[in-house]
């Protein structure tokens, strides 16, 4: 009995430590000009966080597809 609690114990802390590995990241891109908004959901290790700044990289520098103008973009972490 104390050596499945102990298992389930374990697994859960391996779980915990996983989720706190991970940085979601929800990106809202909107347009200054018009009412265009997108919103993206992501996550990365912190291990990968490079990963991330080519992401948000990518982001800077896109239009708006219906009159041109450049996108602002909002970032929400859950670290």
């Amino acid at each position: 009995m104390e050596i499945g609690n102990t298992k389930e114990n374990t697994e859960g802390a391996i779980n915990s430590s996983e989720n706190n590995d991970l940085i979601k990241v929800r990106a809202i891109i909107s347009c200054p000009s018009c009412d265009y908004m997108k919103k993206f959901r992501n996550q990365f290790r912190r291990s990968q966080i490079e990963l991330m700044i080519i992401s948000l990289k990518c982001f800077d520098w896109m239009c708006c597809h219906l009159c041109g103008e450049l996108l602002d973009l909002n970032l929400e972490f859950v670290v």
